[in-house]
């Protein structure tokens, strides 16, 4: 027997308390429109005359509104309820938050300035919209849409085969890194491969290494896994790898260090390998920049010189093309390629597959490697034009350190106290300049070795000449002030 249909006069009351609960819950605000009866019939599989019965007695009741000729609404003034009819209320005791949620929650959100707020800002990782290649990523794209395929399916967890191929060239090519293209790992962005390597590689307890100062979204990392970080000293050729102390990793960037920008002798990365081999540990190697070189040539990667496997490389164009690609890379060891692969399928089984078709097609035909030129050119414009007008705006009163490569410098404002960074910045702030102070990339449980004055990380990708120029005319006003002050 065929089950019995519900009553109309059932379906119109469904039908009534499922449109109160999205008004009472707030997901329809007041004044918003809703779906014709037609479309409102159509989805809920019932008659129009069902769901305009629906309607009417929402309008009886207050909940809705109509005129002629325009969308039946949500009526004002009804605001959001405390609670949905029929819906338990939300528990008021303690959040059951993991060990590994309660690391998280622990962390302070960043505060930005609105960019509505702010003349010039000389934000760090931002890149100049117009330095994005267009034309020919939408031809990339272009191309791998027109490429059907017989069917729409879940693919490689590592990455796509074409897009690691070329990657496989494109690493030899610029960095000498020598791999086979299954130990590519294609992950949403560098700090995704962060996220990976801290799942794959730390227990809780376990020591991980980091520079200090450094990448705090790497340590934020470590610590979430309930790592212990131990602060390690760099200076002008990066991390201080003598007596490194036991741990299971250590976070490197040896080819510019983030954000002092020293440059590893390779000295230290032979020691830096030692301790690996050594102590059974692995070393990320985040090249985040690389690719911007100006006064000195390109450097080997210390995974260049691994013949023992403890090397796990991290690359990204988060630089190169933009950080809302979310497009990046890990070259692991061949013993860690398998299980790199499975916890890529667990967290999001694959990298969006457009867009690594798009860069394989680019990387494959010449496009990518003559983008990174051009913008490397653009970028060292930038550059002299941030030199030129420090040096001439401030002079002796500024110390600018890792000018050499990247996408930002260091100044030390030689007149300005450490003690009086943080309210320096605020004082920018109010005059329309984004500038970003060091300290917040210190661990202050390990030795600083740098200048007891306030220290700035200013960003120059994303500026033109005029505008860098401004910035540092607004800079020098704030120092000036602050002295006369």
């Amino acid at each position: 027997m065929k089950p019995e249909a519900p009553a109309p006069e059932r379906v119109t009351q469904r039908l009534c308390e499922a449109i109160k609960t999205q008004i009472t819950s707030g997901l329809l605000g007041p004044s918003a429109r809703l779906p014709s009866t037609r479309s409102l019939a159509a989805e809920w599989g019932v008659s129009r005359t069902t769901a305009t019965a629906a309607y009417e007695q929402l309008i009886a009741e207050g909940y809705l509104v109509t005129r002629q000729g325009a969308r039946t609404q949500v009526a004002k003034g009804l605001g959001q309820f405390s609670a949905c009819p029929g819906q338990p209320t939300m528990p008021t005791g303690p959040d059951r938050l993991s060990a590994f949620g309660q690391r998280l929650a622990s962390f302070p959100l960043p505060s930005v300035v609105g960019p509505a707020r702010l003349v010039v800002d000389f934000r760090y990782g931002d890149l100049a919209a117009d330095d994005f290649p267009m034309l020919a990523w939408r031809k990339a794209v272009t191309g791998a849409v027109l490429r059907r395929k017989p069917r729409l399916r879940y693919e490689d967890p590592g990455g796509s085969p074409s897009l690691r191929a070329a990657l496989q060239g494109y690493l030899w090519r610029a960095r000498g890194v020598r791999c086979d293209p299954k130990q590519i790992i294609v992950v949403n962005g560098s700090q995704q491969g962060l996220d990976l390597c801290a799942r794959l590689l730390l227990n809780p307890g376990d020591r991980a290494l980091m520079e200090n100062p450094g990448y705090n979204l790497a340590r934020q990392v470590f610590l979430a896994a309930g790592a212990e970080v131990v602060p390690v000293a760099v200076d002008q050729e990066g991390m201080r790898t003598q007596g490194l102390p036991p741990a299971r990793l250590a976070y490197a960037t040896p080819s510019h260090q983030f954000p002092l920008g020293g440059v590893m002798s390779v000295g230290r990365r032979r020691e830096l390998l030692a301790w690996a081999r050594h102590e059974g540990a692995h070393v990320i190697e985040d090249d985040y920049d690389s690719e911007y070189r100006y006064d000195i040539a390109p450097i080997p990667t210390v995974q260049a010189m691994d013949d023992a496997g403890r090397v796990i490389y991290l690359g990204t164009v988060s630089k190169t093309l933009s950080p809302t690609l979310r497009l990046g890379y890990l070259v692991v060891p061949v013993a860690l390629s398998n299980a790199f692969a499975q916890a890529k399928r667990l967290a999001d089984r694959h990298a969006p597959s457009l867009e690594q078709e798009a860069l394989a097609d680019l990387i494959e035909s010449g496009a990518y490697e003559r983008h990174v030129r051009r913008v490397r050119r653009q970028n060292g414009k930038r550059r002299s034009a941030l030199l030129a007008a420090l040096s001439a705006k401030l002079g002796d009163a500024v110390t600018v350190v890792g000018a050499d490569a990247g996408l930002h410098v260091v100044a030390w404002l030689n007149d300005i106290p450490r003690a009086a960074e943080e309210e320096f910045v605020s004082q920018a702030a109010s005059a329309g300049l984004g500038i970003y102070p060091i300290s917040p990339l210190c661990d202050r449980a390990g030795s600083v070795p740098y200048r007891d004055c306030a220290g700035l990380i200013l960003g120059y990708g994303a500026l033109d000449a005029a505008s860098i120029e401004r910035g540092i005319e607004l800079l020098t006003a704030v120092i000036r002030s602050r002295q006369q002050g």
